[in-house]
C-alpha cells in the first residue's frame, strides 16, 4: 500500500514536473491576494471616512457647497457597499472579467485583482467606519478646540485609535481575502486551486493533489493568525 502511495505521489508532484502547478499557483494566489489587500485597504480607508465624515457631520448646516458634496460622496459610497457586499465576489469577478473589460485585452490576473481589491474595499470600509465611529466624540472635540483642522483632527487623533482598535478585524479580512481568490480559475487564471485541479485533470487522482491545496491555505492561514494573535498582544501590552 506504501509503494502505491509513493507512485500517486511520483505521478501527481514529480512525473512532467507537475508540482511547478502548485508552486507556480501558490505565487499567483499571494500576488493576487497582496496587490487586492492593499487596493482594498487604501479604497476601504477613503469610503470609510466619507462615510464617517457624514455620519458626524449630518446634523450640521447642509446648506454648503462642502455638505452637499459630502452628501452626494455618501449616497455614491452607499450604493458602492450594497452592489459589492449583496452580490457573491465569484460574479463579480466574472462580470469585470467578462463585461468590463471585455473589449480590453486585460490581463487576467489584472482584472482578478481588480475584483477582489474591490470586494475587500467593501468589507475593509465598514470595519474601518466602525473604528472611527467607536472613538468618544470628545476626541473630535478637543481636537478641534487645540486649533486642528477636521482633515488633521481625523488623520493625527481619530484614525490612529481607530486603526488600533480595527487591526485584528483587518487581519481577519485578510485571511478571508486569501481563501476567496480560489475562486481566480473561473477565469482560466492558475492560482493555486487552479493548479491542484490541472494535476487532478492530469493524473485522474483527486485526492493528493486537492489534499495537498487545502493543506497550503490552511497551513497559510494558521501562520497569518499565529501573527495576527502575536499582534493583537502586543497591542493590548501597549495599552498597559
Amino acid at each position: 500500500m506504501f509503494d502505491v502511495f509513493i507512485q500517486k505521489l511520483y505521478a501527481n508532484f514529480i512525473q512532467d514536473d507537475r508540482y511547478m502547478y502548485i508552486v507556480n499557483g501558490f505565487f499567483t494566489t499571494c500576488k493576487i491576494a497582496l496587490v487586492a489587500i492593499v487596493i482594498g485597504l487604501l479604497l476601504g480607508f477613503v469610503i470609510a471616512i466619507i462615510r464617517s465624515s457624514y455620519d458626524m457631520n449630518k446634523d450640521h448646516s447642509k446648506n454648503g457647497l462642502g455638505s452637499i458634496l459630502l452628501s452626494l460622496a455618501n449616497k455614491i459610497c452607499n450604493l458602492y457597499l450594497t452592489i459589492i457586499r449583496g452580490t457573491p465576489v465569484v460574479v463579480q469577478l466574472l462580470i469585470i472579467y467578462f463585461v468590463i473589460f471585455s473589449t480590453v485585452n486585460v490581463n487576467k490576473t489584472f482584472a482578478a485583482i481588480c475584483a477582489f481589491g474591490f470586494n475587500s474595499a467593501a468589507y475593509v470600509a465598514e470595519i474601518v467606519r466602525g473604528g472611527i465611529m467607536s472613538i468618544d466624540k470628545g476626541q473630535l472635540e478637543a481636537g478641534r478646540s487645540l486649533g486642528f483642522s477636521y482633515p488633521l483632527t481625523m488623520i493625527f487623533i481619530i484614525l490612529p485609535q481607530a486603526i488600533k482598535n480595527v487591526l485584528p478585524a483587518l487581519g481577519n479580512e485578510f485571511i478571508v481575502l486569501i481563501k476567496e481568490t480560489s475562486v481566480a480559475g473561473y477565469i482560466a487564471i492558475e492560482d493555486l486551486t487552479k493548479g491542484g485541479d490541472i494535476i487532478r485533470s492530469r493524473t485522474y487522482s483527486a485526492f493528493i493533489p486537492l489534499i495537498t491545496v487545502a493543506c497550503i491555505y490552511l497551513i497559510v492561514v494558521l501562520v497569518l493568525s499565529k501573527l495576527l494573535n502575536i499582534l493583537e498582544r502586543r497591542l493590548r501590552a501597549g495599552e498597559r
